[in-house]
């Protein structure tokens, strides 16, 4: 059955009601979605195997974020965050992106990178021409680590030799190119820098230190597209608005910080949920806004078409995986790919990538338009009345009025509560 993400109204529904339309919609069983309960979710005994020193789980809100085409195709995405407004502007953006067909994404090979850093070495160049020249038997012998790899069409693609200047020394590192397929692949590249790194520093001729992967996933780069209807931003002025807000952040570190932040509440939401590495995808992305131009800047590129739309368009470094990692372990992992529906590490990248541009969008859109504050305080006040203690039927009330008050503190929400009680 093929998912249909448009979902209108969820916000209305109760969680076992939005969780009804969701099995409906998606291609899962109801029962699959019982660890998200937080009684059937990751138990103590299985995070124990997961990390060290256990003492319990933090629990993190899982939302559903609707409306996305990607690549012809509707998902459901799963988005782990403790942050409002998140689900809510990811899905709106979608949307908007929806009129025109939705989100178009493309993905280079899975290439990770191992570095083996060798030191010591006195002929620095005419060492790198060595290890070049070995290129074959350092493949063959990193290739042998990972059979598994090698049947499922992976493995080695090519050595490169770096000469690194540092103070006093000039340091050869050696980088592996390795396709990891399905996997996030640090386990499978970490083990073939351990195991070449020896016979690295016999033919550099020095002594091997530092043998890990890179989260500078340059080769492993997803992207995504998609236009924006005008009319449904708000018209033209908003267009150009966005284009000049976005162009701030290209311009700007200061505001590209922010920029980008906007694009890793999506990202790292989903990367989160499915029990990727979110580090890793942080380090990569923010390594990538620096690598391009020299110094760091925006991500993403918002620009106007032929017919005043909006164009925006996102490239990031994307090391997520399907096997290995939290995404075997993790039950409420399990639940979340299987809800999103995506087969291959591939398409968990695009579907990401386009989720951090419709996050990004919504963000900038809000910024060019009414503030960043109103949409998001309007969801924080609900947090704001019930950490000052309102009732489900004093929620609603209050809520009404820490945003009519533009007042959203939890010291005007205890006074509004105190007004509704009667008290003092």
């Amino acid at each position: 059955m093929a998912v249909n993400s448009r979902l209108s109204g969820m916000k209305d529904l109760s969680i076992s009601e939005r969780r009804a339309r969701i099995t409906h919609s998606a291609a899962v069983e109801p029962e699959s979605l019982e660890v998200l309960d937080p009684e059937h979710g990751l138990t103590l005994e299985q995070a124990d195997h997961m990390v060290e020193n256990v003492i319990g789980v933090l629990g993190v809100p899982l939302g559903v974020a609707t409306n996305f085409t990607v690549n012809g195709r509707d998902y459901l995405i799963p988005m782990a965050t403790e942050e409002p407004s998140v689900v809510a502007a990811a899905s709106n953006a979608a949307r908007i992106a929806r009129i025109a067909g939705g989100f178009t994404t493309s993905t280079t090979e899975p290439l990770m990178r191992a570095q083996v850093q060798v030191l010591d070495v006195a002929d620095p160049r005419a060492a790198r021409l060595r290890l070049l020249e070995a290129r074959a038997e350092l493949i063959a012998l990193a290739d042998a680590q990972d059979p598994r790899l090698l049947r499922s069409g992976g493995g080695v693609r090519d050595v490169e030799v770096h000469l690194v200047p540092a103070p006093g020394a000039t340091h050869v590192v050696l980088h592996l190119i390795v396709d990891v397929r399905d996997a996030m692949g640090a386990n499978a590249v970490n083990t073939m820098a351990e195991a070449i790194a020896g016979r690295v520093g016999e033919i550099a001729r020095g002594r091997t230190l530092l043998r890990i992967l890179s989260n500078k996933a340059d080769l492993r780069l997803c992207r995504a597209r998609a236009v924006f209807d005008a009319g449904a931003l708000g018209g033209p002025e908003v267009v150009d608005d966005i284009v000049h807000a976005a162009a701030l952040a290209e311009a700007d570190p200061y505001r590209a910080a922010t920029h980008n932040k906007g694009i890793m509440n999506g990202v790292t939401a989903v990367v989160l949920a499915t029990g990727n590495d979110t580090r890793a995808v942080e380090a990569g992305a923010h390594s990538h806004a620096v690598g391009r131009y020299g110094g760091y800047t925006s991500l993403s590129h918002f620009e106007k078409d032929s017919d005043g739309n909006l164009v925006g368009a996102l490239e990031l470094p994307m090391a997520v995986g399907l096997v290995g990692g939290a995404t075997k372990v993790h039950p409420v992992a399990q639940a979340a790919v299987a809800l999103l529906g995506v087969t291959t590490a591939r398409e968990l990248g695009e579907v990401i990538t386009a989720v951090g541009l419709a996050q990004n969008l919504a963000a900038v859109r809000a910024l060019a338009t009414e503030g960043i504050q109103r949409g998001h305080m309007s969801l924080h006040a609900r947090n704001v009345a019930v950490t000052a203690g309102a009732t489900p039927e004093e929620l609603p009330l209050v809520v009404a009025r820490l945003i009519a008050d533009r007042a959203v503190r939890a010291d005007r929400a205890e006074e509004v509560l105190a007004e509704l009680r009667g008290e003092g």
